[in-house]
C-alpha cells in the first residue's frame, strides 16, 4: 500500500511539474511585394533559425509562455515582436513583414507587422484585446488607451479622436469600408437612435481577428473618405496545419470558434465563430437588467486557399442580430423619470461578406484585390405606457434605417529597387440609404470613386512617402453635380541615431456628409433638402518626436493641427447647427458649406510592451476643438474636452505547476465635454428638451474619471489551455455624466449617468 501511494504522489508532481510545449512558425515575406524572403534570420529568444524557400520558420518543443520574435534580413529592417504568447494546445502562428531600408536602422519593435503610417497610427493585436482591462473583445475599447481618445458613452464604443465626432471615424474591414459593424448601434446615444459608427459590441469577434490598426493623424494615401480617424480591421488566417477550437463563456456570450485545414493534401484553411449573448440566454428564464431586455447573436468565418506562385485567395464574412427591449415597472410608483413609462422595442441586423485575392506579379510587384458588400437594417418602435392598464398608448417613436454599400479595390505594390517603391490602385463605393417607416420615399444614394498612387524612397537618414489621393463623388439627386478632389499626401522621417526619428506628416482629407445630414427633414414640405452638400474638407499636419530605449519601450511626442473647411452648418439661429457637432441627430434645418474646425494639441505616449512579465502604455493629450457658425463665430465645440489621460498596465506571475497569473488595470481620466443649456420654462411647456436661443456649447460637464481592473489565471495542460478571468469595469462605481435633457415626470433638466461598476466573469479554453 505503502509503494501505491508512494507511486501515486510521483506521478502527480511528474504531471505538474512537467514543461507543456508547443509550436511557433510562421513566414516571412517583403512588405512591399508580398514574395518570401528565404535564408532570412529568425531568432526566438535564444533560439535561432533561417526561413526556407517559401520564406516559412519553424520551432518545435518551445516552451509555454511569453515569448520575443527577432526576424532579419539583409537590405531590410530588424523586426521584432514582442507579446507572443503560446499556450499548450494551441500553435502561435505569425505572418512577418519586412519593410527594405537603404541603412541600419534602429529595430522596430512592434506588436504586430508593419504600420501602414508614418505618425498616429497604433496597432492593436488579438493579445492585447484579450489582455487589456475591460475591453469586452472590442479593439475600439482598445483605442481609448491611445492618446487623444475618449469614448463618447460608456455603453458603446464611439470615439471622439482629437476632438472630433465620432462621425468623422471610418470602420474598415481587410483594408475596405463598410458600414457600422456593431450590435446595439443605439447603445449610450441622447435619442435612443442609431448612430453611423458606434455600438454596444462589435460583431466581428475577436477570435477572428489579426492585427488592427488605428490611424488619427494624417493619413497614407490609400485611405480616403475621412477626417477624424480610421480602425482597419484585419483577419488573420485559421491554423493550415491541425485542427484547433476555442469555447469562451462569460457576461459578453457564449463564444465558441474552430480552425483547421480544409482538405488533407492542402494548405487551405478556415476558421468560424458563433457567439451569443449571456444576457439574451437570461432573458429567455426571465432575467432583464434595469427593466432591458438585451440579446445578440452573431457568426462570422475566414477562409483561405493557397495560390500558384506564393498568393492567397479568401473568402470571408460576418453577420450579426441584437435586439433591446424596454418594458416598464409594473409597480408604476416606481416610475421615477420619463422613460420608465415608456415601452421600447430596438432591433438591429447587420452583415458583410467578401473576398480578397492577394497574388505576387513577378518578382517585384503584388497585386491585391478586394470586394466587399455590406448592410445594416435597424428599426425601433416606442410607445407610451398607460399606468392605469399598463398597455401600448400612443406611439411616439417609428424609426428604421437601412444602409448597404459595396466597395471595391485593387492595389499594386511595385518594388522599383531597394528602398524605393510605388504603389497604387482604385476604389470604388456605393452606398444606398432608406429611412422606413418614417419616410419610406426618402432616399439617399451615392457613388465615390478613389484612385491614389504614391512613392516612397530610403536613402540614407531619411525615408520619405509623397502620394496623391483623389476623391469623386455624387450624390444621385436631380440637379447635384459631381465633386472631384485631389488630396496630397506627404511624410518624412529622420533617422537622426538609431535610436531617436524625427517626423513630419500633412494630408489634405475629405469626407462625404452621413446619410442623416442629407436626408435631414424640415416640416413634411423640405424633406431632404441637404443633398447638394458638398464633403467637408480638411488640412491636417503631424510633427512627431520618438525616442527608443532598450528592453522594447519607447517615448513619442506628437503635435498636430487640424484645420476642416466646407463644414454643413445651418442658418437657424434657434438652433445653431454644426455638422461637427453631430452623432445620431438629424438636423431640421437648411445646411450650407460654410463653417469650419480647428482642432490642435500635443500628445505623449510612454509604451513597454510585455517584457520581463510587466507592460505599461501611458499617453495624455491636450487639445482644443473649436468651430465657427454661418456668420463666422467661433465657438467651443461639443467635444472640447480639453485633455485625455490614461494609463494602462499589467503584470504577470508565475504561478507553481506551469500556471500565469496576470493583474491589469486601466485608468482613465478625461476632460468634460460639452452641451447647449437648456431652457427649462420653455421645454416645460412643450414638453420637450429646448435649448437656449441662440446657445452654443457653453455648459462643460465634469471631468470623466473610471478605473478598470482585469485579473485572469492561465492554467494549461498537455492537450489543452484554459482562462479565468473577471473584468471590473469602473471598479470605483464613478457615475460620470453622460448628457442633460428636460425630463417631463421630473419636471426639470436631469442629468443622465453614464454606468457604474459592471463585473464580467469568463472562462476561456483552447485546445
Amino acid at each position: 500500500m505503502i509503494r501505491i501511494i508512494l507511486l501515486l504522489f510521483l506521478s502527480v508532481n511528474f504531471v505538474f511539474a512537467q514543461e507543456f510545449t508547443s509550436v511557433v512558425r510562421g513566414s516571412v515575406k517583403d512588405a512591399d511585394t508580398g514574395l518570401p524572403l528565404a535564408q532570412a534570420t529568425v531568432q526566438l529568444d535564444d533560439k535561432g533559425s533561417m526561413t526556407d524557400e517559401a520564406g516559412q520558420f519553424r520551432f518545435e518543443g518551445v516552451g509555454v509562455g511569453r515569448h520575443i520574435l527577432t526576424v532579419s534580413f539583409v537590405g531590410y529592417q530588424t523586426l521584432v515582436i514582442q507579446e507572443i504568447l503560446l499556450e499548450s494546445g494551441k500553435e502561435n502562428v505569425q505572418e512577418v513583414r519586412l519593410s527594405a531600408t537603404g541603412r541600419q536602422l534602429q529595430e522596430a519593435t512592434v506588436s504586430g507587422n508593419r504600420p501602414p503610417a508614418f505618425n498616429s497610427v497604433q496597432a492593436i493585436t488579438a493579445e492585447q484585446t484579450l489582455r487589456y482591462a475591460a475591453t469586452y473583445l472590442d479593439p475600439a475599447r482598445v483605442a481609448t488607451s491611445f492618446a487623444g481618445v475618449a469614448a463618447a458613452n460608456d455603453q458603446a464604443n464611439g470615439l471622439v479622436v482629437r476632438g472630433n465626432s465620432p462621425n468623422s471615424m471610418q470602420w474598415r474591414l481587410e483594408g475596405v469600408e463598410i458600414v457600422n459593424p456593431n450590435h446595439l448601434s443605439n447603445a449610450g446615444t441622447f435619442s435612443d437612435r442609431p448612430t453611423s459608427t458606434g455600438g454596444g459590441v462589435n460583431i466581428l469577434s475577436t477570435q477572428l481577428m489579426g492585427t488592427s490598426y488605428f490611424m488619427s493623424g494624417p493619413f497614407p494615401s490609400q485611405y480616403g473618405n475621412a477626417t477624424g480617424a480610421i480602425l482597419d480591421m484585419a483577419l488573420r488566417k485559421g491554423n493550415d496545419e491541425q485542427t484547433e477550437f476555442t469555447g469562451q463563456a462569460g457576461l459578453i456570450g457564449l463564444d465558441l470558434a474552430a480552425e483547421g485545414r480544409l482538405f488533407r493534401k492542402s494548405k487551405a484553411s478556415y476558421l468560424v465563430n458563433y457567439r451569443y449573448s449571456f444576457t439574451g440566454l437570461l432573458g429567455a428564464m426571465g432575467v432583464n437588467f434595469g427593466g432591458e431586455d438585451i440579446r445578440f447573436q452573431d457568426l462570422a468565418f475566414h477562409l483561405n486557399f493557397p495560390t500558384r506562385k506564393g498568393g492567397r485567395f479568401a473568402i470571408f464574412g460576418m453577420g450579426g442580430v441584437s435586439k433591446n427591449t424596454f418594458e416598464p415597472d409594473k409597480d408604476t410608483t416606481a416610475w421615477q423619470f420619463e422613460k420608465d413609462g415608456r415601452y421600447v422595442y430596438y432591433e438591429n441586423k447587420m452583415g458583410a461578406a467578401g473576398a480578397t485575392l492577394d497574388q505576387p506579379v513577378g518578382r517585384r510587384a503584388s497585386l491585391r484585390t478586394a470586394l466587399v458588400a455590406s448592410g445594416l437594417n435597424t428599426f425601433r418602435k416606442a410607445y407610451q405606457v398607460d399606468p392605469a392598464t399598463l398597455q401600448h398608448g400612443d406611439l411616439i417613436g417609428n424609426d428604421g434605417i437601412v444602409n448597404g454599400k459595396i466597395s471595391f479595390n485593387s492595389t499594386l505594390n511595385y518594388k522599383i529597387r531597394s528602398g524605393v517603391a510605388f504603389r497604387g490602385g482604385l476604389y470604388m463605393t456605393s452606398q444606398q440609404y432608406r429611412m422606413p417607416p418614417a419616410f419610406p420615399d426618402l432616399e439617399v444614394k451615392s457613388w465615390y470613386i478613389q484612385p491614389f498612387v504614391s512613392w516612397s524612397h530610403r536613402a540614407g537618414a531619411f525615408v520619405t512617402e509623397v502620394g496623391l489621393h483623389g476623391m469623386i463623388s455624387r450624390v444621385q439627386r436631380p440637379g447635384v453635380k459631381a465633386s472631384a478632389l485631389v488630396e496630397p499626401r506627404l511624410s518624412v522621417k529622420w533617422l537622426g541615431a538609431p535610436d531617436k526619428q524625427l517626423s513630419v506628416s500633412y494630408g489634405l482629407h475629405s469626407q462625404l456628409q452621413t446619410p442623416n445630414v442629407y436626408s435631414s427633414v424640415y416640416g413634411m414640405t423640405n424633406i431632404g433638402q441637404n443633398f447638394d452638400l458638398k464633403p467637408t474638407r480638411a488640412h491636417q499636419v503631424t510633427l512627431a518626436y520618438q525616442q527608443f530605449f532598450k528592453r522594447g519601450s519607447s517615448l513619442k511626442i506628437e503635435a498636430y493641427w487640424q484645420h476642416q473647411f466646407d463644414v454643413p452648418v445651418g442658418t437657424d439661429m434657434r438652433d445653431n447647427y454644426s455638422a461637427i457637432n453631430l452623432i445620431e441627430e438629424r438636423p431640421d434645418v437648411r445646411l450650407y458649406n460654410q463653417g469650419t474646425g480647428r482642432n490642435y494639441g500635443l500628445e505623449a505616449t510612454f509604451q513597454k510592451y510585455l517584457a520581463s512579465q510587466f507592460y505599461l502604455l501611458v499617453s495624455g493629450s491636450l487639445y482644443k476643438a473649436t468651430y465657427t457658425d454661418y456668420l463666422g463665430l467661433r465657438h467651443d465645440s461639443r467635444f472640447d474636452g480639453g485633455h485625455t489621460f490614461s494609463v494602462t498596465t499589467g503584470r504577470e506571475f508565475k504561478a507553481r505547476h506551469g500556471g500565469l497569473w496576470g493583474v491589469n488595470a486601466k485608468i482613465l481620466w478625461l476632460g468634460g465635454f460639452r452641451d447647449r443649456p437648456i431652457d427649462a420654462a420653455y421645454a416645460a411647456y412643450l414638453k420637450q428638451t429646448i435649448y437656449v436661443y441662440q446657445a452654443d456649447y457653453s455648459v462643460k460637464m465634469k471631468d470623466y474619471f473610471r478605473p478598470d481592473l482585469r485579473i485572469y489565471w492561465k492554467k494549461g495542460r498537455v492537450k489543452f489551455n484554459r482562462t479565468l478571468a473577471i473584468d471590473l469595469q469602473n471598479v470605483s462605481g464613478t457615475k460620470n455624466e453622460a448628457y442633460r435633457y428636460f425630463d417631463t415626470r421630473q419636471k426639470r433638466v436631469v442629468v443622465q449617468k453614464q454606468l457604474g461598476l459592471i463585473p464580467v466573469l469568463s472562462y476561456r479554453v483552447e485546445f
